[in-house]
């Protein structure tokens, strides 16, 4: 059972962890350098007063950030939750489309980036973003540091974190506004007693990212029910390898605050270098999803005499589909106990989880039982319930679905009437209550377990002069789940310009490398740029004008010629 710390808040959870195992290891990063619950706790205080000194930030104020994965993200994310700030992660893969969208409609008081990243300017990018729109939003670089004020300081913070509880002016009045108006009415938070904390964004089938509406509370639930199905401990130590930023990694955080259990931090997983890097820190339960589960299995293939992770107990699947066959491997060849499940979206983070206590064939095959006082629902065409067994669209209740989004008029469409969060997959619930997921009604592509819009991508390479029409289609792909395919009609006298032109960056014949150039000039996030280009005559259509995207799918998913 989960450590009975019972927390109100984030913040509240950190103190009483620093309490309880004050020396144990939160985390430790490539170079061995380490942070202990109990630094946690006081590199926040400090990182806290200065922010509430040199910036203002308080109850409510919203603050985006946008760092990859090290010890002083985490430190953040402490100083924030100290304060009461709103925060507002931004995955590192963001670009200027989707950057310049978060940041207009959340209008936050401060922007925190590294300088430079991977080659990147984020810094520029934040600077020249916040200028166009003329936000008075402040920048703060953070390239692993972050300011830190004195202990004497820290009764200052207290002091600012009280002046601004009430805070009703500049750029956060219009945040908090929108937050509280696009809270849904009966939700639990709605009266403030679980305020929104949180705004994870997540890109949807409109191609327009979605701010998710989260509590402290709704990341406790299910981070809760991860640490007792899966039997989580002191003990335990696992990888973070995939971004901080993203839901999944704050709700890992969580789940180490609420078990003791250590992360090793990793910035940029390498293939060769970090199973190795794993190995000697000792993981217990190599975390990261199905497509890592897979680079783990090849890389035991290489060297099958000698253990992988010698220490690993399970590994945790999710984030886009495993095969059914991976337990068996997984159980066999890393010599653990096999695979653990875990499904839930931005907006409902782990909603199901296998547990070891699970038996053999439920962990190949489904995905779990709910978690954390959730509730799953298999809902028909007719809008009824499914039986066992039967395939429907998959629907969710429970205090780990988010309050809304920060765009309220989204909400009508993602709740039915009774309250359900409507998934957009589809699936069936077996004769002891798991989940089977057997595909999507949302038109999105999974890569490496981040949703990619379909639609956003077409209309970007769309206004190619040289494209008249184009689906984009994700196709199964071993180490990805699936690849970004882009389907073209090219323009031919008759209808539009030429296939081909001789001036302008747009010049020369449709080819891979033009597709993705083009998509990166438009200001596309990596992600997100096909890594498959099929050009066709037309595309079939039914008898409304509706692209058969399943026809090309059947059509496409043999290996590029």
């Amino acid at each position: 059972m989960t450590t009975p710390l019972n927390p109100d808040t984030l913040w509240d959870l950190i103190e009483r962890r620093a309490v309880l195992t004050p020396d144990r290891v939160l985390a430790i990063d490539e170079r061995d350098r380490t942070l202990s619950f109990l630094e946690l706790r006081d590199r926040a205080e400090r990182v806290a007063a200065a922010l509430a000194v040199e910036h203002r930030v308080g109850v409510g104020t919203p603050v985006a950030w946008q760092l990859p994965t090290r010890l002083s993200s985490m430190v953040l994310v402490g100083a924030l939750a100290r304060l009461g700030a709103v925060q507002v992660p931004m995955l590192p893969i963001y670009r200027e489309r989707e950057v310049r969208f978060i940041l207009a409609q959340v209008r936050p008081a401060l922007v925190v980036v590294p300088s430079t990243w991977r080659g990147f300017g984020y810094l520029q990018l934040a600077e020249r973003i916040i200028d166009d729109l003329g936000l008075p939003t402040s920048v703060l670089v953070c390239d692993d540091e972050l300011p830190e004020a004195e202990a004497e300081a820290e009764h200052e913070a207290d002091r600012a974190t009280d002046r601004w509880i009430a805070r009703a002016t500049h750029q956060a009045t219009h945040t908090n506004t929108t937050i509280e108006g696009a809270r849904r009415s009966g939700d639990p938070g709605a009266n403030g007693t679980d305020p929104v904390r949180w705004i994870f964004y997540s890109s949807g089938t409109t191609g327009e990212p979605k701010g998710a509406l989260h509590t402290d509370g709704s990341l406790f639930a299910g981070s809760a029910g991860v640490v007792d199905a899966y039997r989580i401990t002191q003990d335990d130590r696992y990888p973070m390898v995939f971004p901080f930023t993203h839901v999944g990694g704050i709700g890992m955080l969580v789940i180490q605050l609420l078990s003791g259990a250590s992360a090793v931090a990793v910035e940029q997983f390498d293939p060769e270098h970090t199973p190795p890097l794993l190995a000697r820190h000792g993981i217990t339960i190599a975390a990261g999803g199905t497509p890592l589960a897979l680079v783990w299995l090849q890389q035991q293939r290489r060297h099958p005499t000698q253990p992988l992770f010698p220490l690993v107990r399970a590994v945790m699947t999710g984030a886009a589909p495993k095969p059914p066959a991976m337990h068996a491997e997984l159980k066999r060849e890393l010599g653990c106990s096999g695979a653990l499940s875990c499904y839930g979206l931005t907006e409902v983070p782990f909603l199901t989880v296998s547990s070891v206590d699970d038996r053999d064939d439920d962990r190949a095959l489904t995905e779990g039982r709910p978690i954390g006082g959730a509730e799953v629902r298999i809902v028909g065409p007719d809008e009824q319930s499914c039986p066992t067994g039967r395939v429907g669209e998959i629907r969710a209740r429970g205090p780990q679905v988010c309050r809304g989004y920060l765009d309220g008029s989204r909400d009508a469409e993602a709740f039915d009437d009774e309250g359900w969060f409507r998934t957009g997959d589809l699936g069936r619930l077996d004769e002891r209550g798991n989940l089977v997921v057997t595909g999507r009604l949302k038109e999105i592509i999974i890569r490496k377990g981040e949703n990619i819009s379909a639609k956003e991508i077409e209309d970007v390479l769309y206004d190619h002069p040289a494209i008249a029409d184009v689906a984009v289609i994700g196709l199964p792909d071993p180490a990805l789940g699936e690849l970004c395919c882009a389907v073209v009609v090219l323009r031919r006298p008759g209808n539009g310009p030429a296939a081909e032109r001789t001036d302008g960056p747009e010049s020369g014949p449709i080819t891979l490398a033009a597709i993705a150039a083009h998509c990166r000039r438009a200001g596309l996030a990596n992600q997100k740029v096909p890594e498959r280009v099929e050009i066709v005559d037309e595309l079939p259509r039914n008898a409304s004008g509706k692209i058969l995207k399943y026809q090309l799918v059947e059509r496409f998913s043999a290996p590029a010629r």
